[in-house]
């Protein structure tokens, strides 16, 4: 049953991640945000860990490891999905940059964990691609040509999310989800300080609206969606987990609809289509 139903859970909770950004961030610069978040989640999964006794890796390397894959998950995939959103990119086409994340796992995943890619799952990568251009094409038309700059976050994110996955399932595929979450956050939190410092203000406005983002992102998304996120990757293969964020972009423009009345197109109901089959067809 939890096989059956994690991936879409993970595709649900997923995908309210670029709408708590959109409600959150008109109150507080991107990498400030992330900071604060990255604070609360250590200091609650460092007390469900001690509370739990749950165990820490035994080895350095391991810290090492899962430290590494967090800088890549979160630090790198999350600054550059806020950055790119507080420029004014808008929420579904960072959807779509890293929804490119399935093919470009299957160009490396022979190199790095010596996967093996069927013709059905190629064809099944290239359908979901299709489908998501078509939901951000049907959204935004002719503007999407004019962002320009604004892509280049998006794009590093992109990056982060799939060498931070493919060197999760290659160096450290299997750790308990409390600790390993302190383990990941810690250097990620680190490396987002740096960064905020150095480009920030820090300005942040307590709003209900900030709040309520803010403990969303928390714990639905950095606690339980990375959780499931964890489990996928070490029950999975590289390609089955990459190819249901085809199904975030798709699952984003639906959430938006509902809850803030964008509106839905016959191409962006096309391409939601054509996103599922090719997360079928990709999919072992």
């Amino acid at each position: 049953m939890l096989g059956r139903l994690a991936p879409l859970l993970f595709v649900l909770l997923w995908s309210t991640g670029f709408i708590g950004a959109k409600l959150g961030l008109p109150y507080a610069e991107p990498l400030s945000f992330l900071l604060i978040r990255y604070g609360l989640v250590l200091a609650l999964m460092a007390l469900l860990a001690v509370a739990c006794a749950a165990p820490w890796p035994r080895e350095p390397r391991q810290w090492l490891h899962i430290g590494v894959a967090g800088s890549l998950l979160h630090g790198l995939y999350l600054g550059g999905v806020f950055v790119a959103i507080a420029r004014g990119l808008p929420a579904g086409v960072t959807a779509l940059v890293v929804g490119m994340q399935p093919l470009l796992t299957a160009v490396l995943v022979g190199l790095t964990l010596g996967e093996q890619v069927s013709p059905r799952q190629w064809l099944g990568l290239v359908i979901g691609l299709i489908g998501v251009a078509l939901v951000i094409l049907g959204k935004f038309g002719a503007e999407a040509v004019a962002w320009g700059p604004m892509v280049w976050p998006a794009v590093f994110a992109l990056l982060g999310i799939t060498a931070g996955s493919l060197y999760q399932k290659r160096f450290c595929p299997a750790f308990d989800w409390r600790t390993g979450a302190v383990l990941q956050f810690l250097p990620a939190a680190g490396l987002t300080a740096m960064a905020a410092a150095l480009t920030e203000h820090f300005r942040i406005e307590w709003t209900g609206e900030f709040v309520f983002a803010l403990a969303w992102l928390v714990l639905v998304l950095s606690v339980g969606a990375i959780a499931l996120l964890n489990w996928l990757i070490r029950s999975g293969t590289a390609v089955n987990v990459a190819s249901l964020f085809y199904l975030t972009p798709p699952t984003t423009a639906l959430m938006a609809w509902g809850l803030f009345g964008e509106q839905m197109t016959a191409w962006m109901l096309l391409g939601m289509a054509l996103a599922v089959a090719g997360v079928y067809l990709s999919r072992r």
